[in-house]
């Protein structure tokens, strides 16, 4: 039987004998894994696709698209998924969103954070290692990120940064805050005669998850 195309799809000649419902069975099983399978959502892919050969492509009704990677092992990438909405962060007490609302989200295995944070009674942040709040459970890395964020001028402040951590599980023991916490860090302090602290951090940054 001759092949033809770039996928070498089987396709019967003059000489093979008259088995049309075999021949049309061997095209299909050749034709489909280069389709988009179509799946209800990625429980259904790993149910029914998780022994598809590597390059399967699947594709949700909402347009997420994944690309398998290997043919042993239920291993994918996501090509492309529909952005989420933004989701609020828990501010610790003390604590609310200043000029932009404190806020999330996950885009393809990044976290993005947004939004300034201060404090509610109005008096300066002692940013060296201070609590100020608590991303929801899907946006926890993997392990410990950091990250480096805009801070006000107002007050003590003379450098105008600050470094974000954000906890990842093996940090439910420290004093600062377990998992999710978000704590921030800035070399603003008693560096004049000025109160030492900041207005406001900006917490606007990403980090990654995995």
């Amino acid at each position: 039987m001759a092949t033809i195309g770039y996928a070498e799809l089987p396709i019967p000649g003059g000489g093979d004998s008259p088995t049309t419902p075999g021949n049309l069975a061997e095209l299909a099983e050749a034709i489909d894994p280069h389709l988009w399978q179509s799946v209800t959502n990625l429980a259904d892919r790993d149910a029914r696709l998780s022994a598809a050969p590597a390059g399967t492509v699947a594709k949700a009704p909402d347009a997420t698209t994944w690309i398998k990677l290997s043919g042993e092992s239920n291993t994918w990438v996501t090509f492309w998924e529909p952005l989420q909405s933004w989701q609020p962060i828990t501010l610790a007490a003390g604590f609310e969103s200043g000029q932009t609302v404190a806020e999330c989200r996950i885009d393809r295995g990044q976290v993005h954070m947004r939004g300034t944070v201060q404090r509610t009674d109005g008096q300066l942040i002692s940013a060296n290692g201070v609590k100020l709040g608590t991303v929801p459970t899907a946006c926890i890395p993997d392990q410990i990120a950091r990250l480096p964020v805009g801070a006000s001028m107002t007050g003590d402040a003379i450098v105008g940064t600050c470094r974000l951590e954000v906890y990842s599980p093996d940090q439910d023991g420290n004093a600062l805050g377990a998992r999710g916490s978000i704590v921030g860090w800035s070399q603003d302090g008693e560096q004049d005669e000025g109160t030492p602290g900041l207005m406001w951090i900006d917490i606007s940054g990403y980090y990654w998850l995995d």
